[in-house]
């Protein structure tokens, strides 16, 4: 059986920023060939700041509770924060994670800088973060 924390569990029962953003200035998805998790992360952005994010997932405990924190970590930061964001950040906001699910913390950073990706590939090149 794993062990998570009480903050994974918490973020798990009571995830932040679950749903979707209608109209998001930007989304990707992403999945996890290790084991078929899935996640979406919308973004709104005003002047390179993430004023709003919101994910939706389709996976374990895990993936779950570090997307909702990813989430947490991110909102107010500018994009170019955001994109440096390591998923080792996640694990140690979270208080860890066993190493059999350190994957998930990597899909929700890939998830995010797949996102701020996509919201840089529709602006004018001089105002890429």
């Amino acid at each position: 059986m794993l062990k998570y924390t009480q903050l994974v569990l918490d973020h798990f029962k009571n995830p932040r920023n679950l749903g979707r953003i209608e109209n998001p200035d930007a989304e990707a998805t992403e999945g996890s060939i290790a084991c078929g998790d899935m996640m979406t992360v919308y973004l709104k952005v005003d002047k390179d700041r993430i004023v709003d994010i919101k994910f939706e997932s389709y996976g374990c405990a895990a993936n779950i509770a570090t997307a909702s924190m990813m989430t947490e970590v991110v909102k107010g930061l500018t994009l170019s924060e955001a994109r440096n964001l390591d998923w080792k950040d996640i694990v140690e906001k979270l208080g860890g994670l066993p190493e059999v699910k350190y994957h998930c913390s990597n899909l929700a950073v890939d998830t995010l800088r797949k996102a701020i990706d996509s919201y840089n590939k529709g602006k004018p090149k001089e105002k890429r973060e």
